[in-house]
């Protein structure tokens, strides 16, 4: 096998998705229609096959190729296996709102196969250069998502929103990728580590800095979330489901990558910053909720306040902390996409609702999914023995080892706090009058809500794939 095919095979979930992605762009102009009709099945089938080369890749071993611009990894096999089941998800749960919604276009699916294919990019980034190209294919890809809806004025109103803020976070991380260059002379995540060393200068603080901005956007963390709130509740749900889960994984794992590998000497520095985030992060995720009657709202609210727990783990820059954000982001992927199976279940008489009033008496309308959300809402509050209550153990577990007491304790106070607004959608859903019964939910919708659901209750039993693969993941990266 020559070197091209080697390198060919490293990258072979991106060659899938890429080759994947012009065939759906031909299909879709040589069929000249604008509804969705196979579309999205032959986009799942191109996920798939990514992520069975993926999980069949896992044990090969790792490499740096493309003149160093690409890793493959155990982390980043770990994160991809992240984002691809995230897209799939959205895209099987998706079809029935947008036929109903009369929205059903052939783009939607195409878009989230180049979103992910910049996702893996971005992922596998060894270099700034690379890291630019992924952040900038995703970016266009989520840009257009976000207002698929063309003819919905809140929809228009959070793609216009998002592709502002998103142009000017990329432009302010081009500014500090190019200070870094500038000062190391490389564009490679080792040979600025190595051209830093233990004392970075005040230039490259400042690139530093500047690079956290892009990435911070695409985290949605304070004090770069304001896009937030308004783009997951104009976009439509699916949008808003893709939103939160996918891209999310693939922003925070090439942050993790970034300050482990490239920016080890500069601790002290960057480790200030993702502090802040992180406390910022947890105090607005959980203040901020309290006052939402949007359940699109809330759970934006709900998704800052989450990525805040994630970077307390890597405010350790540990391998535990490492491994705490790993595992944190797979059962953070699994509520996510359960609770938003929920909210794409609110249909009364054909038409979504989204207020939290809507979900009154669920319990005795619909048991089933009132008990299944409920388990979620559980999870993501961190109640035991639910899963989200060992994602956050683990994460404060390593900020403990780290000697970052206090900011463990802020992050169990918040916590606390947080609890607050997920126990009152279960209140709501328990112990208020009925409102108007939802109409019969998708099957897709009901199973992946069911299986969320399970997955967070059951995982105290039986947790050890899921610990040892996030473990293995963060060991590659030291």
């Amino acid at each position: 096998m020559n070197s091209i095919s080697l390198e060919l095979a490293h990258a072979l979930p991106e060659a899938i998705l890429a080759v994947g992605g012009v065939f759906l762009v031909l299909l879709g102009a040589w069929r000249g229609r604008d509804d969705d009709g196979p579309m999205s099945e032959f986009a799942v089938a191109v996920l798939g096959a990514a992520l069975v080369a993926v999980v069949l890749g896992r044990h090969r071993a790792g490499g740096v190729v493309f003149s160093d611009a690409f890793i493959d990894d155990s982390f980043g096999d770990f994160m991809k296996a992240l984002s691809l089941t995230g897209s799939i998800v959205v895209l099987l749960m998706s079809g029935d709102f947008f036929r109903r919604a009369g929205v059903n276009r052939f783009e939607f699916p195409i878009l989230v196969v180049l979103a992910t294919l910049g996702m893996l990019m971005l992922i596998s980034a060894n270099g700034l250069i690379a890291l630019y190209l992924g952040l900038e294919l995703m970016s266009l890809s989520l840009y257009v998502v976000a207002a698929i809806s063309r003819d919905d004025a809140r929809a228009s109103e959070a793609g216009l929103k998002y592709f502002v803020l998103g142009a000017l976070s990329s432009g302010m991380l081009l500014y500090g990728a190019s200070l870094l260059y500038g000062f190391a002379g490389t564009v490679s995540f080792s040979g600025i580590a190595a051209a830093i060393g233990d004392k970075p200068n005040l230039g490259v603080i400042f690139g530093l800095a500047f690079l956290f901005v892009g990435l911070a956007f695409k985290m949605s963390v304070v004090p770069f979330h304001m896009w937030t709130p308004d783009v997951y509740e104009g976009a439509p749900t699916p949008v808003t489901t893709f939103f939160a889960s996918a891209p999310k994984m693939a922003a925070v794992a090439v942050t993790v990558r970034v300050i482990l590998t490239a920016f080890p000497g500069a601790a002290s520095q960057w480790q200030q910053i993702i502090v802040f985030l992180a406390l910022a992060s947890m105090a607005l995720g959980a203040f901020a909720a309290i006052a939402q009657t949007n359940i699109k709202r809330l759970m934006a609210y709900s998704s800052i306040g989450h990525m805040g727990f994630a970077l307390v783990g890597l405010a350790a820059g540990t391998e535990a902390g490492a491994r705490g954000v790993a595992l944190y982001m797979a059962i953070y992927l699994v509520m996510t996409l359960g609770a938003f199976a929920a909210i794409l279940s609110m249909r009364v008489d054909g038409k979504p609702v989204e207020q939290i009033a809507d979900l009154s008496g669920l319990a005795r309308t619909k048991p089933a999914m009132a008990f299944f959300f409920a388990m979620l809402m559980f999870s993501l509050a961190g109640v035991p023995p639910l899963a989200g209550f060992f994602a956050k153990f683990y994460v404060f577990m390593a900020a403990v080892e780290a000697k970052l007491y206090w900011l463990a304790v802020i992050g169990i106070l918040t916590s606390a706090v947080s609890a607050f607004y997920y126990l009152r959608i279960v209140k709501v859903m328990y112990f208020d009058e009925p409102a108007p019964a939802f109409d019969r939910p998708d099957r897709t919708q009901c199973a992946v809500l069911a299986l969320s659901a399970l997955a967070m209750l059951l995982f105290w039993v039986f947790p050890a794939p899921l610990v040892n693969a996030a473990a293995a993941a963060a060991h590659s990266l030291f």
